[in-house]
């Protein structure tokens, strides 16, 4: 393993915009010329194959919290309290993102059971959005694929798989787009405040909504979560608000992501798109491929609980392991030419999702929003074309995604 000062991770974390607007030229040269790094930095180490990140991800014996990484790292001091001392893993504190077992699979059980269910059912809800979305551009020259269309159609999803009030929708989707922010290390004093104001007015519109539910049900994901508590599951009310929030948190942002680079590419390489026009039915493969090839998350975290190896290198307890999903996801070892884009890709068995306990829960409504959008967009406007713009991407670490598309239809 080499052990070296060179900022790598750095860059993950900064507005570098030459990493910004090239990441896999520098994760390429990572995965090639050392594939297990110590990043002396931010005291991480670094996966960037295949086969170690996917080993990595799918190996249940590695914890997640922070509360487990070595305070000297970037990712345990990310949960140190203001005196110094370690935060305690605390499920009244953190969501699923975070936990692990037993509390973990204690609160993922049951919501994974509900969120899975409703998700299945959710295919003609999600296309009649998107159409609502599509109808509101009507005689634009031009528009924005973020925030015109990105933006509003998983926010509408899952407020409709949480069952909100249409008379509701405008202020869920302020509280929704505010506490993405939550995301941001960046974040200026006035965008933290608007973070912990759309976070209490969450709260309460959780659990007010909840205390509805018991009293009158309805056909929605609240509803099956408190029917469960009430047959029996282990949650508290604070532990049903907290991952409800993390949802919105976790899928929003990149269901946005997805959409949009899957827009982005599809115009750039318009033999792929002409094929998916061709022959509707490839649209699930080529969601797999948009996936892969430029997907919406960089990296997810492991923590070495043990002493343990990688690739023969030495791993030390408390060690965070970054594993780099983008950098496994062009991995020449696994798949053939890894930087072209081919929607008819046939073996496409990447990591976009993580994998693991820890497997994206968001997955199968992401993938579903995605095969809707996307070939709802060019139906609906044939002649689709990127305006003349810089490509700003969006400088959110571990997130990849432009902060606007703006195309002519």
């Amino acid at each position: 393993m080499a052990s070296d000062d060179a900022p790598m991770l750095f860059n993950l974390f900064s507005s570098d915009p030459t990493y910004r607007a090239d990441p896999d030229k520098r994760l390429k040269a990572l995965r090639e010329g050392c594939p297990v790094k110590r990043d002396a930095i931010a005291n991480v180490v670094m996966i960037s194959r295949y086969a170690d990140v996917r080993a990595t991800v799918n190996d249940r014996t590695l914890v997640k919290h922070p509360v487990h990484a070595r305070p000297d790292s970037l990712y345990g001091q990310a949960r140190m309290r203001p005196d110094g001392r370690p935060l305690e893993q605390d499920t009244t504190a953190d969501s699923i993102l975070h936990l692990d077992d037993p509390d973990h699979a204690r609160i993922r059980g049951p919501l994974m059971q509900a969120f899975y269910k409703r998700a299945a059912k959710m295919r003609p809800a999600t296309e009649r959005i998107v159409g609502e979305v599509l109808d509101g551009l009507a005689g634009r020259k031009s528009f924005d694929m973020i925030a015109d269309v990105g933006v509003p159609i998983p926010i509408l999803v899952i407020a409709d798989v949480l069952g909100v009030e249409r008379g509701r929708l405008k202020e869920f989707r302020e509280w929704s787009e505010a506490i993405i922010l939550t995301l941001n290390p960046f974040a200026t004093p006035e965008q933290r405040e608007r973070v912990a104001w759309a976070g209490e007015m969450l709260d309460a519109f959780f659990m007010e909504e909840m205390a509805a539910r018991r009293m009158a049900p309805r056909d929605d994901l609240l509803t099956d979560m408190v029917q469960l508590q009430a047959e029996g599951a282990a949650l508290s009310d604070r532990e049903i608000v907290i991952n409800c929030s993390a949802l919105l948190v976790g899928g929003n942002l990149t269901t946005t992501d997805l959409i949009g680079n899957g827009v982005k590419l599809l115009l750039e390489h318009p033999e792929q798109l002409a094929a998916l026009k061709a022959d509707p039915s490839l649209i699930n493969a080529a969601v797999e491929e948009i996936l892969r090839f430029d997907g919406p998350i960089d990296f997810t975290i492991r923590v070495a609980p043990r002493e343990m190896e990688l690739d023969g290198c030495p791993v030390h307890k408390g060690d965070p392991i970054w594993t780099m999903l983008r950098a496994a996801n062009k991995d020449p070892a696994v798949f053939e030419e890894p930087d072209r884009f081919d929607i008819m890709r046939k073996h496409a068995p990447h990591v976009a999702f993580g994998g693991g306990a820890h497997i994206c829960i968001g997955a199968p409504l992401a993938r579903m929003e995605a095969q809707c959008a996307i070939p709802a967009i060019f139906d609906r406007f044939p002649n689709l074309r990127l305006a003349k713009q810089e490509f700003v991407w969006r400088a959110l670490p571990g997130f990849r995604g432009l902060e606007r598309l703006i195309v002519e239809p």
